[in-house]
């Protein structure tokens, strides 16, 4: 069973559409890597999934008894949040905050899976770092930990490695497709870099012009698929 399931999603902002009839399910296990050009959608979508946005039409279901409060979230940095004056135990422990129910204070059931999450991304040495002090590697593997302490199931990964260099970001790269390959998280990543998805993702979600979805080996025999090979494996 699904997931999460779109099903005839129409969305845009102001009354304005930007995608229209978009049909598509991400089922447990799956690694779905959503790309296409610049203003296609794929922040909206992103909003919509997380039900910050309403669509203008259609609906995301959920299946499988999961629900969209689970979902483990890491958004595009700003350099706003990566100047964040907070520890890195601190951010990490903040990710556990819809765990707590009514609440007002994290109980040593967060508080173990923080330092799970921690020592899980090779983070316990950094804990009581400040959060500005780290490299924009570590900061990402900070806010990815984060995110793991609000899911067991699935992770929504929006741009994880932009602005990061080539080795840092084969390091993410493959630290995401463990998460998902040998932990059996489900993850729904957006991107620009399509030689990327076409590696790393079991399914890919191309909006634009023609919209595709359907699996990597699908993708790479379809029109956007083709098109992204005689571009010389640089579209975005």
């Amino acid at each position: 069973m699904a997931l999460i399931t779109c099903q005839d999603l129409t969305l845009g902002y102001e009354g304005r559409e930007i995608l229209e009839k978009l049909n598509f399910a991400v089922r447990p296990g799956e690694y779905l890597c959503i790309v296409g050009e610049n203003g296609s959608g794929k922040s909206t979508l992103m909003r919509t999934l997380l039900g910050l946005q309403p669509p203008l039409g259609g609906r995301v279901l959920t299946g499988d008894g999961f629900a969209r409060n689970e979902i483990g979230y890491l958004p595009q940095q700003t350099p706003v949040q990566r100047d964040f004056p907070a520890s890195v135990w601190e951010i990490v422990l903040s990710g556990c905050q819809g765990r707590c129910g009514r609440r007002p204070f994290y109980g040593p059931a967060e508080r173990a899976l923080a330092r799970e999450n921690l020592a899980r991304l090779e983070l316990t040495d950094l804990s009581r770092r400040c959060y500005r002090e780290l490299s924009g590697g570590q900061q990402q593997r900070v806010l990815l930990a984060r995110a793991l302490c609000a899911t067991r199931r699935l992770l929504l990964l929006d741009e994880p490695v932009s602005g990061l260099d080539p080795h840092v970001t084969a390091e993410l790269y493959r630290l995401i497709e463990r998460l998902n390959r040998q932990e059996g998280i489900t993850v729904i990543m957006v991107s620009h870099d399509i030689a990327a998805a076409v590696r790393y993702a079991s399914h890919i979600l191309h909006l634009g012009e023609t919209v595709f979805y359907g699996t990597r080996e699908s993708y790479l025999q379809s029109p956007a698929g083709r098109r992204f090979f005689m571009e010389g494996g640089n579209g975005q």
